[in-house]
């Protein structure tokens, strides 16, 4: 089992939690949502942002406008809907549960008093 796949999986699984966070600062441009998500290292590959962009929009979290750009062809800016904030209200509050619950298992002294691993957070 390499931990890579494992490091994948738990980056896919928060990353609409995170692309709901960027937008929900105010209206974004795919490109900018990109650039940040990468830089963060939360995904590494272009087509797999636009494929949640489009699922949150049809489900309603979502909406965009189109903007004229000096740089070339107009440009699709995303904002949350009101479904979207109440929705990542929602995820803020299991993302805290989540973090809570990691800490409390964590911090759980061994029962075997075996060697521990360091704490990396």
């Amino acid at each position: 089992m390499k931990v890579e796949n494992t490091q994948v999986q738990m980056r896919k699984g928060i990353l609409e939690f995170c692309i709901l966070e960027i937008i929900a600062r105010g209206e974004v441009y795919a490109s900018d949502m990109l650039e940040e998500l990468t830089q963060a290292r939360m995904i590494v590959v272009e087509g797999t942002l636009y494929p949640l962009l489009t699922r949150l929009k049809n489900a309603g979290l979502l909406d965009y406008t189109w903007k004229e750009s000096t740089s070339g062809p107009p440009r699709k800016y995303y904002t949350l809907t009101e479904a979207g904030t109440d929705f990542l209200h929602q995820l803020r509050l299991t993302w805290e549960e989540v973090e809570a619950s990691i800490r409390i298992i964590r911090t759980k002294p061994s029962a075997t008093g075996s060697a521990e691993l360091p704490d990396l957070l």
